[in-house]
């Protein structure tokens, strides 16, 4: 779990010592392409760090249709954060798109941890402020940008995913039909 370790330095200075207690909150799961995390509708208990692989959140309308909202790879966090906060039913599911190492920690172990290693409240408002922010940006795109525009921003900016993610799903989170999505790559290409 090196890896962990090594995106914690980015945000706090933490000891080997530490770093062992900090870990020993969590627990390392191997999911596989398509698990299920948790699903809509169940209490959201935990929060989840991809150390591997990649998850993603998404919810199903009233007409059936998935819409992906988040995506996590390596060094990211995923949950449903108001369910998780408040310890209700969530609204969304959470799936790894690939096969994944994560490591999962529960609300109850999130406590714990804070109260023993108040370092880790300061590293979990960073993140929080991370993640507010590039919401806020993705809200501002999605008023602002055209779909070509949207399509050609994300594929620039996360290229990585356009690698690695299925063309559907990444039609999904651009609110597009796989189709479309489609249309707009062929006409950028020519």
């Amino acid at each position: 779990m090196d890896t962990f370790k090594t995106h914690l330095d980015k945000f706090i200075s933490i000891n080997e010592e530490e770093y062992i207690s900090v870990l020993s909150f969590f627990e390392v799961l191997e999911v596989k392409k398509k698990h299920n995390l948790m699903l809509d509708g169940e209490i959201c208990k935990s929060m989840y760090f991809v150390v591997k692989g990649c998850l993603r959140k998404f919810f199903v309308n009233e007409k059936g249709v998935e819409h992906t909202t988040e995506f996590a790879i390596e060094n990211w966090w995923i949950t449903d954060t108001f369910a998780y906060e408040r310890q209700i039913p969530s609204d969304f599911c959470i799936q790894a798109v690939e096969h994944s190492t994560i490591l999962v920690i529960n609300f109850q172990a999130q406590e714990e941890l804070l109260r023993k290693h108040p370092l880790m409240e300061r590293y979990f408002r960073m993140i929080y402020q991370r993640a507010y922010a590039a919401s806020e940006r993705r809200i501002r795109f999605l008023y602002e940008m055209s779909r070509e525009e949207l399509y050609t921003h994300f594929s620039t900016q996360y290229s990585e995913f356009i690698q690695r993610i299925p063309q559907y799903l990444i039609a999904s989170y651009l609110g597009f039909t796989p189709e479309y999505l489609s249309e707009i790559r062929a006409k950028l290409r020519s």
